[in-house]
């Protein structure tokens, strides 16, 4: 059975073309990869947290503030670079690391809390 587009085709290996054959093969392929590189995506990404959770633990400890905005746009300069080097849209570059950015803060600011909080106690 094919999907293309929402669209379901039924039909054997031996009654496609050659042409159709190939496609189906090496959409299978790209997807494979996509798949590959998603699954690294999110290990990274579980990397990059757990170092964050690290830094906001620290800021934490020393009453530092979560939001450091010289840090970020040093971050957003430096990656909007990469992405023009790499031909990466920087734009989206740049809205994907400060979504990253945002939760990074919101995470510091929630570990802040928790330890003032429990410094109070």
């Amino acid at each position: 059975m094919l999907h293309y587009v929402g669209i379901f085709v039924d039909k054997t290996s031996q009654d496609l073309p050659d042409q159709e054959i190939y496609i189906r093969k090496e959409l299978q392929r790209l997807r494979d990869s996509i798949d590959n590189l998603d699954a690294a995506l999110v290990h990274l990404l579980a990397e990059r947290f757990k170092c964050t959770q690290e830094v906001g633990r620290l800021k934490a400890e020393y009453r530092l503030p979560p939001a450091d905005p010289d840090r970020e746009a040093a971050q957003i300069r430096r990656l909007r670079a990469l992405a023009e080097e790499s031909k990466l849209d920087p734009v989206f570059a740049e809205r994907f690391l400060n979504f990253i950015i945002a939760e990074v803060v919101r995470h510091h600011e929630l570990i802040a809390s928790n330890h003032a909080a429990a410094r109070d106690n």
